[in-house]
This record gives structure tokens, C-alpha cells and sequence, in this order.
């Protein structure tokens, strides 16, 4: 009988397929756990982490690391830690595979600045893959259910700094544009 193999639990770049190469994917819920826009001394800008939050639920997408091979994802997630959270996750699969998640522990971030801001490029990969997962009302949950809005914004869309930045369609830019203007979140330009 084959080993089955773990899954990772993504909340933020990594609901984006288009951002890696794990095809065995399947939507899935997160419980207990909140994101929230946070920055370390590992990067210059900020990005999502998770919180613990009683009573929580988060949309993302899980995935298989065939062989247990985490190097290339540890690599990627290197400002986190991978932690278990097999008892959290919700997802349509018909056996409970193990499942990790990448979180910053508490003590390691800090909020966002204008030195640390979120760079549009990565918030327009997190809401395509919403979008593509989970349609506009998943787009409107990820706004909904993610911390740390009063945090700068800078839009670098005409020159993306994410390394793993997408073309967007018009309807994903106004998705992400209509939930910031919703939100009332402060946006940097290039030269601030």
C-alpha cells in the first residue's frame, strides 16, 4: 500500500496555483486560526501570517508534498515555521492525512510600516487565487477575514517586487481595488 503523502495548508500565495507545483490540491477550511498582515526582520516588506483566534475559520487550500519532500517549500516559507495542524483543517479528502502550515510564532512579527509595507503584487497573487478558488465571495471572506488593514500598501503593479507575481484580468484588479477601497487601506506610491 502506497504511503500517503503530508499536505500543506496555504492561507495566503500558496491558495494561488499558479505560484507552485503541487497539483493534488483541494480547497479547505482552516479552524482556530485568523491571518493578519505582520513583517519580520527576514524581509523587507510584510506578508500574511495566522494567529491563533477561538472560534476562526479561514479559506485556503491544501496540498499534497509528494514523498515528503518539504525542502522546496521550506525554502520558500523560510521566514515561518511549518507546524501540524492535521486537527484543524477541514477538507474533502476521504482519509486524514497529515497536514502542515507556515506561521510566524507570536514574538517574531511586527506590524507592518511604511518602511515594511504589503506590496500589491503580493496581495494581487493572494486574491487571484481566491478568486479562482473560491469566486468573489471567497475574495470577500479573505478581505473579511484577514487582520491588519490600517498597514501600508504599496503598489508596485507597474514594476512588481514579488517574485512570484501574475498577470491579473481586469475583474481581479477591481476585485482587489474595490475591497482596498472598501477598507480604506493607505496607499504608497513607488516614490513614498
Amino acid at each position: 500500500m502506497p504511503v500517503k503523502p503530508p499536505y500543506f495548508f496555504g492561507y495566503g500565495s500558496l491558495v494561488n496555483r499558479a505560484t507552485h507545483d503541487h497539483a493534488d490540491a483541494y480547497p479547505a477550511q482552516l479552524t482556530g486560526w485568523r491571518r493578519i498582515w505582520r513583517h519580520t526582520t527576514l524581509r523587507p516588506v510584510a506578508y500574511l501570517t495566522v494567529v491563533p483566534v477561538a472560534g476562526a475559520v479561514i479559506d485556503g487550500l491544501i496540498a499534497a508534498v509528494p514523498g515528503a519532500d518539504w525542502s522546496a517549500l521550506d525554502l520558500r516559507e523560510a521566514a515561518y515555521i511549518r507546524t501540524s495542524a492535521s486537527h484543524q483543517v477541514r477538507h474533502p479528502l476521504p482519509d486524514s492525512p497529515e497536514i502542515a502550515l507556515y506561521a510566524i510564532p507570536e514574538g517574531h512579527h511586527a506590524c507592518p510600516t511604511q518602511a515594511h509595507p504589503i506590496l500589491l503584487s503580493y496581495l494581487d497573487v493572494v486574491v487571484q487565487g481566491y478568486f479562482r478558488e473560491f469566486g468573489a465571495a471567497g475574495v470577500q471572506r479573505f478581505f473579511d477575514s484577514t487582520d491588519g488593514w490600517d498597514a501600508p500598501l504599496l503598489d508596485d503593479r507597474a514594476a512588481p517586487r514579488y517574485p512570484r507575481h501574475q498577470s491579473l484580468t481586469a475583474t481581479e484588479r477591481a476585485l482587489t481595488d474595490q475591497h482596498l477601497d472598501r477598507l480604506g487601506v493607505p496607499i504608497l506610491g513607488p516614490d513614498d
